[in-house]
């Protein structure tokens, strides 16, 4: 098993930048793939970035550009790197992680099994 612990949210001004961490407890196995899912109010959990062991990665278009997704493999640690942020960043952040692909689609909630509790992001105009 694995679990994962977010932290790094908070309270920013459009066009700030905020850092968002993934800490990885337990059997790294189950990180092969490792995804940041957003969900605001409302809304459906929205795929933001998505990286492999292999260095591949995967960005939604709204965020291609702004957001930049990183692991650290010496601390099992995933990064999200938010650079000008907007209003409609706001949301709940959660990182996923697991050890195969299903459909191969990784910015699809289904594709993990394994969630954080999620941190939160608020950004102000």
């Amino acid at each position: 098993q694995v679990q994962l612990v977010e932290s790094g949210g908070g309270s920013v001004e459009a066009g700030g930048s905020l850092r968002l961490s993934c800490a990885v407890f337990g059997y790294t196995y189950y990180t092969y793939y490792m995804g940041w899912f957003r969900q605001a109010p409302g809304k459906g959990r929205e795929g933001v970035a998505a990286i492999d062991n292999d260095g591949h990665t995967w960005y939604a278009d709204s965020v291609k550009g702004r957001f930049t997704i990183s692991k650290d493999y010496a601390s099992n640690t995933l990064y999200l790197q938010m650079n000008n942020l907007k209003p409609e960043d706001t949301a709940m952040y959660y990182c996923a992680a697991d050890s195969r692909a299903k459909r191969g689609n990784f910015l699809a909630a289904p594709e993990y099994n394994y969630w954080g509790q999620g941190t939160q992001v608020t950004v102000s105009s």
